[in-house]
């Protein structure tokens, strides 16, 4: 029986930024820590968190690919990760530098939108909390 292999799709929000097709294993980030895809494992969801994906493939052998946060789904023999962010690239120092610079520091303005949101829901649990009172 010839091995089953698995086809990989990293989706961004609004494009496709890797299909790979004859993958023999993946490697992700959650916040558990890492763990492996092989063809034969049954179906799964996980949360990314911002890291090193690494896929093999026969052709181009191992290759990694820095994510940002997102979610991972195994279905049958697809896997796709859908994230916000993704870098390739050949050299691994470099991509964990990409990870460390650019998707686990939040801009100065995305700090600022999620502090407006927190007191924006803080506010509203308050005033649903005393009409629940009333």
């Amino acid at each position: 029986m010839p091995p089953t292999l698995m086809t990989l799709k990293v989706l961004l929000p609004f494009q496709v930024f890797a299909e790979k097709a004859g993958v023999s294993r993946i490697v992700a980030e959650t916040r558990e820590g890492s763990f492996g895809i092989l063809p034969r494992r049954l179906d799964c969801v996980a949360a990314l968190v911002p890291g090193i994906l690494i896929y093999e493939t026969e052709v181009e052998g191992e290759v990694f690919v820095a994510v940002d946060e997102g979610v991972l789904i195994k279905a049958g023999s697809d896997v796709l990760v859908s994230v916000r962010r993704a870098t390739g690239g050949t050299d691994l120092g470099q991509l964990r530098d990409a990870v460390e610079q650019e998707f686990l520091s939040l801009d100065e303005r995305e700090q600022n939108v999620r502090s407006v949101m927190a007191k924006l829901e803080v506010g509203f649990l308050r005033r649903f909390g005393t009409l629940r009172h009333e």
